[in-house]
């Protein structure tokens, strides 16, 4: 679990909230359903009718790694690479072929593969690249929902806000139910804002920076297996990868 995400939630909300007392407000104002399903579901909808549904769910699942611990695991993936790279120069490209199966990465035993098929040096870059490429524009797509959320949302908490107020305007006959009109018209507002800001824009840029970061993983992959399949020294794929981590 990563926590750092889990307090920044906490903090951001729980500000809000504490300030909210402190004003000398209840925090049962803020609870409003009607406001709460006119700025969720319509913030859902335009977003839907925008990435459609593949997207919509893609992101969806991918928010999940928001909140899972990051490892840096490039100082193994090096080990990993020289390993690799020296075997192959000892045994021989087909003496990857073993190593495959153990692999849990599609990405690496892709290129693995590509290796010990005996593709040309050149055409493993190639072949990498697209796939890198493909890779990122799907996974930006399913990260743009949320950004695109955080667009959204502050205008559908002002339409919750003007629907409230259309509501107080249709019973100024009526003063008992004035208060519910207005305390949506409000809240609306406040839930658009607070969705955008809080959750869903903190959201789109943290899973932004880590497509990146796998984007940058495959980046550095793509060199070593190019150098492997040219028969580069190990020693050499090392010095390249490290110039990838200065």
């Amino acid at each position: 679990m990563d926590w750092g995400s889990l307090i920044g939630i906490a903090l951001a909300v729980g500000g809000l909230l504490i300030g909210q007392t402190l004003e000398g407000g209840t925090l049962g104002s803020l609870i409003q359903p009607a406001a709460f399903v006119i700025v969720v579901v319509g913030t859902m909808g335009a977003v839907l009718l925008q990435s459609g549904w593949s997207n919509f769910i893609a992101g969806i699942r991918m928010a999940r790694r928001v909140f899972r611990p990051q490892t840096d695991d490039f100082p193994e993936l090096m080990r990993d690479v020289m390993a690799w790279s020296v075997t192959a120069r000892r045994e021989g490209l087909l003496s990857l072929e073993k190593l495959i199966p153990g692999v849990q990465d599609p990405f690496i035993a892709h290129g693995l593969r590509l290796i010990v098929d005996g593709v040309e040096p050149r055409r493993v870059r190639e072949v990498l690249d697209m796939e890198i490429g493909v890779y990122e524009t799907r996974q930006r797509l399913a990260a743009k929902i949320w950004e695109a959320a955080g667009g959204y949302a502050p205008t559908i908490g002002i339409l919750g806000a003007v629907l409230g107020l259309i509501h107080v305007m249709e019973n100024l006959s009526d003063p008992s139910r004035l208060g519910s009109g207005i305390a949506v018209a409000f809240v609306a507002t406040i839930y658009g804002v607070g969705f955008a800001n809080l959750i869903f824009l903190p959201i789109s840029n943290k899973l932004k920076a880590l497509v990146n970061r796998d984007v940058f993983r495959h980046e550095l992959l793509a060199e070593a297996f190019a150098g492997i399949a040219a028969g580069d020294n190990p020693r050499l794929i090392e010095e390249r990868m490290a110039i990838y981590l200065l």
